[in-house]
């Protein structure tokens, strides 16, 4: 999988201005917009047949382009609207199990590795503060946080620019 491939920050797809003619930025295009439209639909949208479609976007996928596809869902909505990003600076020898820990806990949602004096920033969800305070403990074995609360998103995620 490309996101898989992906995982060490390199890219997994280098010619880019080769495969990204018109048309399939017309179709990453289309499918940001409504990323479960059907072929035959994205077909007609970009007025082609929908095997040429369907052969244009598997051939994206393959090459790791499209990485993937998801849904989104308010964690308001699932009993998590506390949301924060914390920076972590890890002890020494303890890099490794920053990243594991991450990824082990349900309450992360982006685990990033940086540059700067922290080596990560973290994005988590929980219920209430003292439930990011009970996630935020977990990597105080490893290293230094520093939190910060989110109040507002005035940008929320949104599609890459494929003009």
């Amino acid at each position: 999988m490309p996101a898989e491939q992906r995982q060490n920050g390199t890219s997994a797809f280098s010619g880019a201005n080769a495969l990204l003619d018109e048309v399939n930025r017309r179709l990453l295009s289309e499918l940001h917009a409504d990323p479960r439209i059907t072929m035959s639909a994205l077909a007609r949208r970009v007025g082609m047949s929908a095997p040429a479609v369907t052969e244009r976007v598997q051939r994206l996928e393959r090459a790791g382009v499209i990485t993937g596809y998801r849904m989104e869902v308010d964690p308001v909505a699932l009993g998590l609207p506390v949301t924060a990003f914390a920076r972590v600076r890890p002890a020494p020898g303890q890099l490794p199990k920053i990243a594991e820990l991450a990824a082990a806990l349900p309450q992360v949602s982006e685990c990033h590795r940086i540059t700067g004096e922290d080596c990560f920033l973290i994005k988590v969800h929980a219920a209430a503060v003292d439930k990011l305070e009970e996630v935020l403990d977990r990597f105080l074995m490893y290293g230094q946080t520093t939190t910060s609360i989110v109040v507002a998103t005035p940008v929320p995620p949104r599609p890459l620019p494929v003009g």
